[in-house]
């Protein structure tokens, strides 16, 4: 009887550790297509980020030269609006020419 008894225990207990290993196992496939999922979008982040830095490269040159001209047109364009206030009158008195 006891030979029964142990082994229907043993039999038990290999069932429970094949219904763990099976447990385990599921819970591993599901990190796994996680991890898939976490370095696919990190690797299309990646990209973009790849892309926008040869592309702000590529321009450097371009948008440097457009906002200098900018620049220069304001300050230019500044300059004029004083002197035509002065020249006015209507400007503060910092502005106005002293007689």
């Amino acid at each position: 009887m006891a030979t029964i008894i142990a082994a229907l225990t043993n039999f038990g207990q290999s069932l429970a550790a094949i219904g763990i290993s099976l447990l385990y196992s599921v819970l591993a496939v599901f990190q796994a297509v996680f991890a898939l999922v976490q370095s696919t979008i990190e690797s299309i982040l990646k990209l973009g980020q790849s892309i926008t830095t040869l592309v702000l490269e590529l321009f450097q040159g371009v948008f440097g030269f457009v906002f200098a001209n900018f620049a220069a047109i304001l300050v230019v364009g500044g300059a004029y609006y004083l002197y035509t206030l002065r020249q006015q009158g209507k400007g503060p008195k910092v502005l106005q020419k002293r007689l």
